[in-house]
């Protein structure tokens, strides 16, 4: 099924018509939101539009087609087949996932017990993020990656919306089966938002290699002590650290012999240094190597452990 078949299907019937309508190229688009009483609006190539009940692309709101309650409502019971009750632990998370790896986030009125969330109703706002594989995107930077073959502890510093997420997808899956003569590894990955492996119904939908084995929709902080403990991984890989909790096991990942790769938000080295949690990572040189994005698919520098730099590249696009 293509990428345009499995998005649009999973909406309200004139949306899809719509969206049928629309002459754009899906491979680049990155988000339909849907408001209830607010425009259709569509990312791509990271540019909004809005979008009219004719399907044309547009930079001001006026021809806008405005989404209806009904209309949300409808589409949520495609995407749920009729039944948001089974998609009752996912939505305690702000999501579903559906074939093809694609992410609809929700949000609305929250139902919360002893300051959990229990479960969401009323819901009004409505984000599809389209699942983006780039096979081979982080062929630029695998060399830096290694140090005598192995796997170095790394962390891909990035703005959101850089490809942060598409660079470390590809590192996993080259990692795991192996690359250019180096010898396949052990992955363990804690997915909290089921972004690397996009598991629908438990079956990964990207390709993260033949090694790899994936904690779908599990808190970071938790998930990699359950893999070290569990499933002996050579490398966890994990997208977006940054609480206290993340680091504390970061640092029991590290400890155990386990290499980890993972994200963080932040626009240098520089400025995770200034982060009050981050601080103290940068100053240890917990981490042996620093990939920075400097723009939609454009790695800017890499840095080792001490600050020296290693690699400065004209602008590489891989995609976002």
């Amino acid at each position: 099924m293509e990428r345009k078949d499995q998005v649009i299907r999973i909406f309200a019937k004139e949306i899809r018509r719509i969206l049928e309508q629309a002459r754009t190229d899906y491979e680049h688009v990155q988000e339909i939101r849907l408001r209830v009483g607010a425009p259709l609006l569509l990312v791509q190539e990271n540019k909004e539009y809005y979008v009219s009940g004719s399907g044309a692309l547009k930079t001001t709101a006026q021809e806008a087609h405005i989404v209806t309650r009904k209309e949300l409502q409808e589409t949520m019971e495609y995407i749920s087949n009729y039944s948001l009750y089974a998609f009752e632990e996912e939505l305690r998370q702000g999501f579903i996932t559906i074939q093809g790896g694609h992410r609809i986030g929700v949000a609305g009125k929250t139902v919360v017990e002893d300051q959990d969330i229990r479960g969401m109703k009323y819901i009004s706002f409505i984000n599809v993020r389209l699942s983006h594989q780039v096979l081979g995107c982080a062929d630029p930077v695998m060399s830096y990656v290694y140090d005598n073959e192995q796997v170095t502890h790394t962390l891909i510093v990035s703005p959101p919306r850089c490809g942060k997420t598409t660079l470390l997808r590809d590192m996993i899956r080259q990692i795991s089966t192996g690359s250019r003569g180096r010898r396949g590894v052990t992955v363990g990955v804690v997915d909290e938002r089921s972004e690397l492996g996009a598991c629908h119904q438990g079956i990964p939908q990207n390709d993260l290699g033949i090694r790899t084995d994936i904690l779908d929709c599990c808190p970071k902080a938790k998930g990699m002590m359950m893999l070290v403990r569990t499933m002996s991984p050579q490398v966890i890989a994990v997208d977006e650290i940054g609480s206290r909790q993340d680091m504390e096991a970061v640092e029991y990942v590290m400890s155990c012999g386990c290499k980890l790769v993972a994200t963080v938000h932040g626009n240098s080295v520089d400025d995770i240094r200034h982060k009050p949690i981050l601080q103290n990572m940068v100053r240890q040189r917990m981490f042996e190597r620093y990939i920075v994005l400097g723009g939609p698919g454009q790695v800017s520098q890499i840095f080792d452990s001490r600050g020296c730099l290693l690699y400065s590249p004209e602008r590489m696009a891989y995609g976002a």
